[in-house]
């Protein structure tokens, strides 16, 4: 790793979301009522963890072949790299990524939407960045979902991140978005952060060079970590 990740230093304002914002819902409740206390750091926080790619399994990037058939769905490639301010590569950070389904249903008990279930798909994966900061991950497009915040609320297609590794003091969680979208203006998960232009970091781009003809798209999402061009997470560095 080029450098230790700061990942409790005050972001730029606007840019990340508050942890109370009513127009989503379930926030209210799961918001804090008293000030966050900062624990200090430890030995294994400043230099750990270290992921190697002994935990990986074969196909752990390769969301449309975990199982005997082929997932249903547009098959489509996502990548980019994960960097600090600076633009140095993140290197060994592991990666995971979850998402529902063509049909905008998640494999999970919760998830009552009356979609069909892809027995082929489960909808998550994993890889470690190489020493370019960079992450590969092969999938199916995630379709729109209603989600019951408030009337005739749907959540626009979008794909899960988790960071993990060494500098990283706590799991990062964000959420990647399609360009174009017309739900993104609606949802309140997406405007809860206020900077436009933050928010349109969270949106990845069409990368016709990566796609495959005949076969799939592909999307770009670079992923940054602190500065003026960071990268809107769910659990605000404060």
């Amino acid at each position: 790793m080029a450098s230790s990740i700061n990942t409790v230093s005050k972001p730029v304002a606007g840019t990340q979301p508050e942890f109370c914002f009513p127009p989503y819902v379930s926030s209210v409740s799961r918001s804090p009522r008293e000030p966050l206390v900062v624990l200090p750091q430890t030995l294994t926080e400043r230099t750990g963890p270290v992921f190697g790619h002994s935990i990986l399994q074969p196909g752990d990037n390769d969301l449309t072949m975990q199982h005997r058939g082929e997932a249903l769905g547009e098959r489509i490639y996502v990548h980019g790299r994960i960097v600090d301010e600076d633009g140095r590569p993140v290197r060994g950070a592991l990666v995971e990524v979850w998402q529902a389904n063509a049909c905008g249903r998640y494999r999970h008990k919760v998830d009552q939407h009356d979609a069909p279930l892809d027995p082929n798909f489960t909808g998550a994966g994993r890889v470690i960045t190489d020493d370019e900061g960079r992450y590969f991950f092969k999938t199916i497009k995630p379709g729109p979902y209603p989600w019951g915040n408030h009337y005739n609320a749907w959540r626009p297609a979008h794909i899960h991140f988790s960071l993990f590794g060494a500098g990283i003091l706590s799991r990062l969680v964000t959420q990647m978005y399609f360009p174009g979208d017309p739900l993104q203006p609606l949802d309140p998960i997406f405007n809860s952060v206020p900077d436009e232009a933050a928010r349109q970091r969270m949106i990845s781009h069409l990368d016709m060079n990566m796609a495959k003809p005949d076969y799939a798209l592909a999307y770009e999402w670079d992923i940054v970590l602190r500065g003026h061009q960071d990268t809107p997470f769910e659990e605000a560095r404060r």
